[in-house]
């Protein structure tokens, strides 16, 4: 993923969340706006209750890897907020990536 498709900026997720619209299963909840730039941008967020900072990592790599797999699917000029649930912990990568296409197919 690109520097240039990572949201970072605490006030930019505060606006995704406040402002956009937003689809949630039991492992993830995503949220979605609309942006000027034209370009598709992720925020992924995996809270402490998930474990410690390595734990946390893991899962963080992992989402990343599911958004470069599927770039094609995510739509131009939108932000996505990507936010792990700690049921998202007893499923698998194949499990993960279904549940993340689940809830992309519901925002289209």
């Amino acid at each position: 993923m690109k520097k240039c498709e990572i949201v970072k900026k605490s006030w930019e997720f505060d606006k995704i969340i406040k402002n956009g619209k937003c689809v949630k299963n039991n492992s993830f909840v995503i949220y979605y706006l609309d942006n000027l730039d034209g370009k598709k941008r992720f925020g992924i967020s995996v809270s402490k209750k998930i474990g410690n900072a390595v734990k946390r990592n893991y899962y963080k790599r992992i989402i990343r890897k599911i958004c470069d797999i599927n770039k094609n699917i995510y739509s131009n000029g939108k932000d996505y907020i990507i936010i792990m649930r700690v049921r998202g912990l007893e499923l698998s990568f194949n499990e993960l990536n279904e549940s993340i296409l689940d809830l992309l197919e519901k925002i289209k």
